[in-house]
């Protein structure tokens, strides 16, 4: 059964980090995108990043870049997500979600939500004084 988990998530100060974590279960993301989203109450989803089967593409939301770091551990069938600089706005629940790309493809990467089939359940991130 093709499952993903989100932890790594809390209550942090403004200025703070919090490492995020994705794990597979079920399936190698060896042939799968990851992307991270999040969603505050009230709002819509939106696409935080992404990065490719291979780790060799990313990409960042304009409101996430330069505080916020994508990487992967195929052979750990993890992705994690570093964010630094954490501020009241990023205050949401986290999912992250595996999107299939053939070999051929392995580089690319999208931010869309509707792009992806599997989703973990999420994780709560608070950034608050």
């Amino acid at each position: 059964q093709l499952q993903l988990v989100e932890s790594g998530g809390g209550l942090v100060q403004p200025g703070g980090s919090l490492r995020l974590s994705c794990a597979a279960s079920g399936f190698t993301l060896d042939y799968y995108a990851i992307g991270w989203f999040r969603q505050a109450p009230g709002k819509e989803r939106e696409g935080v990043s992404c990065i490719s089967n291979s780790g060799g593409s990313t990409n960042y939301a304009d409101s996430v870049k330069g505080r916020f770091t994508i990487s992967r551990d195929n052979a750990k069938n993890m992705v994690y997500l570093q964010m630094n600089s954490l501020e009241p706005e990023d205050t949401a629940t986290y999912y992250c979600a595996a999107k299939f790309y053939p070999a051929t493809l392995r580089d690319m990467c999208s931010r869309r939500g509707s792009a992806y089939v599997y989703w973990g359940q999420g994780t709560q991130v608070t950034v608050s004084s």
